[in-house]
This record gives structure tokens, C-alpha cells and sequence, in this order.
């Protein structure tokens, strides 16, 4: 969620030096749990990282990427943004905990992450419900629900059950985050009156659907599937990007990254259905999600995201195309063409990497790019 106008954080007094070493020590577990999730990713689609020799992190690395990259990376930056906007104090408990959950994954001890995962998520609820009482519409409302997913996800890590019964409630909090995102955004176009009923009871499909997951997985799956699908042509129909891509510079990037999004929200519900009815598509389901939907908000969403959240200036320019395509091209030959040659996985999952990798370097370049424009000293 964007911080309100009056609520985004401006140049104040200078941060103390315990409040700079905690933004170090949290931008760090940051990139941390990213770059062990991208590991463990690859070590899992097959990619030869390292020999016999391989490192005790790598392997947890492995074992644990979904806890790594959705709560200890995607979790902790959504959590960051909520505490910018609401400007207090305990709300940076939230990304505190899921940051630091990130290293005791790696060392092996689960347990100790799982209880700080259920602390992160108990506040981040909190959170919420300050921002509903702030704000009370229906994205806030929908943020809120995303919180409560999040936080049931994570109990379910705490107590030990399979990923199956996990996996799907830290996907719902994902998809629901960025459907009040785009929720709220849609209050700029003339919506039809059925449009939000409908989209909560999409909504409310997928809750069903993470709820049976863990004893009906059939039933529950093919749920989950059906609401992803849903979800995905309620957004194609009522999204705002339909017309902005026909704009230029930052706002047709963003369309571009929305709109091809959706496309692989719908084969997502679509493989995940396929995956609970038998179909070997579990790796189409999952990356489908998380890399072609998840990742494309995020890369859309970052251009505006960064200088609210890190009060960094970026200079916007047709590099961030590069990334996107990358990412999509990649993805169609890791899915694509894995059932005519298995290789395609591992050298799918390298480039979906690269585009990760390529993405964060041309950020970092835009950043670099703005300042030598407009910091550069006067004359005279």
C-alpha cells in the first residue's frame, strides 16, 4: 500500500546511529534471504551450484525456499512498506522478525524461524487493523484479509504441517496483497456494480480453497485453481492498465508488467487445478505464480514503490524493459519446453534467475542515473 500524500516520510531529522545500523542489518537479511532463495531454486530445478562439498546453508537453502522467498524476502519488503505508511514505531517489529527468520532457516533450526515467522504475522495484523481504522475501504479491508492469510500460513509452518497445506495460504496472502493494490487503484475508473462482489467472492474461493487444502487436496486444489483463474479475468476486465498502456514512459511499463502478469495468474489457477486433479504441472503452477505474476508486480510496482519506501530517486528509462522480457522469456522455456526436453528446467530456472539478477542492476542503475542528472554541482 502507497503511504497517503500527507503520510509519506519526508526529510526530517537525521536517523539516530542504532535506527542506521538496524536498516543495514535488515537491508542485509533482505538480500540475504533473496539470494539463498534464488540458490535453493536453483539447486532444486537441478543446477549443479556446488559439488559434494556443498555448504550446509545451501541445502537448507534448498529445502526451504518457499518460507525463504515468500515470508523472509516478499514478506519483509510488504511488511517495510505497511510500517512506512503507517509511520510507528512497533509496526517495524513486523519486517524485524521475518528478516531474522531468514538466517535461523538457513542454520537448520526451523523452529525458532517459524515462531518469529507467527510473531511477524500477529503484528503485521496489527498493523492492518490500524490501517482500516485509519482508512476504511474495501483495499484496506482486503489488506487486512491478506495479513490474517500470512499469519495462518505461518502458524501452519510453526506447527510442522506439509507445504502443501502451507504453500497455498502464503500464495493467497501474496495474490490478495496485490489485488487491493489494484483494487484501490481501479477507484480511478468507472467499475460495473457487480465488479467487487464479485471479486470478493473470488476472494473468498481462494480462502476456501488454502482451508481445504490441508485434508481434501483434491477439492481444495482444484478451488485454489478455479479462484486464481477468476481472479486473474476479474483484473483483465476491470484493471486500469487496459488503458494505460496505451500511454507512454512509466505508466505503459507498468501495464506491460500488470497485464502479462494476469496472463500467467490464469495458467497458474489453471496448472494448479491440473496439478490437484494429477497432471504433472506442479512446477507450471507454482512458477507460473510466483515468477510470472508475482515477480511482474513487483517489477511493474518497484519503479513507484522504491522512492516512497528507500527515498531513492530512480530514472525511468527502456532498461527496466529488458529484465521483463527476460523474465517472461524465460519462463516460456522453463515450462514451455521441459516435457520435450527435461534440460529446459535447470537452464529455465538459470535465466529466471538472470532476470532476477538483471533486474536489481538496472534499478540500481536508474538510481545512479538520477543522481548524476540532477546532483550534479552548479557552476559558478
Amino acid at each position: 500500500m502507497r503511504p497517503p500524500a500527507r503520510e509519506r516520510p519526508g526529510r526530517g531529522e537525521p536517523a539516530s546511529p542504532a535506527v542506521r545500523a538496524g536498516g543495514v542489518v535488515l537491508l542485509l537479511c533482505i538480500a540475504a534471504a533473496l539470494l539463498s532463495a534464488v540458490a535453493g531454486g536453483l539447486l532444486r530445478a537441478g543446477v549443479p551450484l556446488a559439488g559434494a562439498g556443498a555448504p550446509d546453508w545451501l541445502g537448507q537453502a534448498a529445502v526451504q525456499h518457499a518460507a525463504l522467498m515468500i515470508c523472509a524476502f516478499m514478506g519483509t519488503v510488504i511488511a517495510v512498506e505497511r510500517a512506512v505508511a503507517v509511520k510507528l514505531a512497533i509496526a517495524w517489529l513486523a519486517p524485524a522478525a521475518s528478516a531474522l527468520a531468514g538466517p535461523l532457516l538457513l542454520l537448520g533450526h526451523p523452529g525458532a524461524a517459524g515462531g518469529l515467522l507467527v510473531a511477524a504475522g500477529a503484528v503485521f495484523v496489527g498493523v492492518n487493523m490500524v490501517v482500516v481504522r485509519r482508512q476504511n475501504e474495501p483495499h484496506t479491508e482486503l489488506l487486512l484479509a491478506s495479513a490474517l492469510a500470512w499469519l495462518a500460513g505461518n502458524l501452519l509452518f510453526a506447527l510442522g504441517f506439509a507445504p502443501a497445506a502451507v504453500v497455498p495460504w502464503w500464495f493467497a496472502f501474496l495474490v490478495m496483497t496485490i489485488a487491493a493494490e489494484r483494487l484501490e487503484m481501479t477507484r480511478l475508473m468507472r467499475r460495473r456494480r457487480g465488479a467487487l462482489p464479485a471479486l470478493v467472492a473470488l476472494l473468498a474461493l481462494l480462502v476456501a480453497g488454502s482451508t481445504l487444502s490441508a485434508a481434501e487436496p483434491v477439492a481444495g486444489g482444484v478451488l485454489y485453481g478455479a479462484a486464481l483463474l477468476g481472479l486473474a479475468l476479474w483484473l483483465l476486465a476491470f484493471d486500469i492498465a487496459r488503458r494505460t498502456l496505451f500511454t507512454h514512459g512509466l505508466s505503459r511499463y507498468m501495464a506491460v508488467c500488470l497485464l502479462g502478469g494476469y496472463a500467467w495468474l490464469a495458467i497458474g489457477g489453471l496448472a494448479w487445478a491440473a496439478t490437484a486433479l494429477g497432471a504433472n504441472w506442479r512446477d507450471t503452477a507454482l512458477h507460473a505464480l510466483g515468477l510470472g505474476f508475482v515477480f511482474s508486480m513487483m517489477m511493474g510496482h518497484a519503479p513507484v514503490i522504491l522512492p516512497a519506501v528507500a527515498r531513492v530517486k530512480l530514472l525511468f528509462g527502456w532498461p527496466f524493459y529488458l529484465p521483463l522480457a527476460l523474465l517472461h522469456g524465460s519462463l516460456l522455456l522453463r515450462l514451455g519446453l521441459r516435457g520435450l526436453d527435461a534440460g529446459w528446467l535447470p537452464r529455465g530456472a538459470g535465466l529466471n534467475a538472470a532476470a532476477i539478477a538483471l533486474f536489481a542492476a538496472t534499478a540500481a542503475g536508474a538510481v545512479v542515473a538520477w543522481r548524476r542528472r540532477h546532483d550534479r554541482p552548479r557552476a559558478g
